[in-house]
């Protein structure tokens, strides 16, 4: 699996980059004793590998054939929600709602969940209380991407906002054709991925569960 830096991160990491040189390169020029600044600028290359590793993208190929009513995860994380409940943007009424969680640690970039076109992308602002939390998925501030999926049933996916990731960014437009191995957008520093599908969803994971984006089947549609 080759491993890239995503685009969202190129202009941060250069800031960050030039950011701590300055700093180091002026401890190390004023500061006495010299442990302190050999502190500082491991501290530093800490900090730095950090932020590079939550800017990977790895370039995933699903291992499978890619089905039309195969539901994969939209992003690396932990399931923290599988319940009905309803769906007031799009659906309007009853839906699955299967929610992944993710860590500062984990792959931030965002797969579709399922082949299709979509109909509709909408932006919400709100909140930015943790992404955790159960009530985020309505009050915190996200993007909603309606799929029509190559099974039928609609699909709703929610770029959810967190306490830390203030940024989302949403790629898919109206109009477009989507696949499962492609890029739906980016969370900057740790969020939530909500997917409502059908009530009649066949789901394949449980809270708890880990997830890989674009890899891990969560769910089979009934096709219409």
């Amino acid at each position: 699996m080759k491993v890239k830096i995503h685009r969202e991160g190129t202009n941060i990491l250069l800031v960050l980059l030039v950011i701590l040189g300055v700093i180091n390169a002026a401890a190390w020029m004023f500061i006495r004793p010299a442990v302190i600044p050999i502190v500082f600028s491991a501290l530093s290359g800490i900090a730095f590998l950090l932020v590079l590793n939550f800017f990977r993208s790895p370039r995933r190929t699903f291992p499978g054939t890619i089905e039309p009513d195969l539901v994969v995860s939209s992003v690396d994380g932990t399931v923290v929600a599988l319940e009905e409940t309803i769906e007031h943007e799009y659906i309007k009424g009853p839906a699955l709602q299967l929610s992944v969680f993710m860590t500062v640690f984990n792959v931030h970039a965002n797969w579709f969940p399922v082949s299709g076109e979509v109909l509709d992308v909408r932006h919400f602002k709100g909140r930015f209380m943790s992404a955790y939390l159960p009530k985020s998925s309505v009050e915190n501030e996200h993007s909603s991407v309606l799929i029509k999926s190559a099974a039928g049933p609609l699909v709703v996916v929610n770029q959810v906002a967190g306490a830390v990731a203030r940024r989302i960014v949403t790629y898919a437009a109206p109009g477009e054709e989507c696949s499962i191995e492609e890029h739906m957008g980016f969370i900057k520093f740790g969020s939530r991925i909500d997917i409502y599908l059908p009530k009649d969803t066949e789901v394949f994971v449980r809270i708890g569960d880990k997830t890989v984006g674009g890899i891990t089947p969560i769910a089979r549609l009934k096709k219409s």
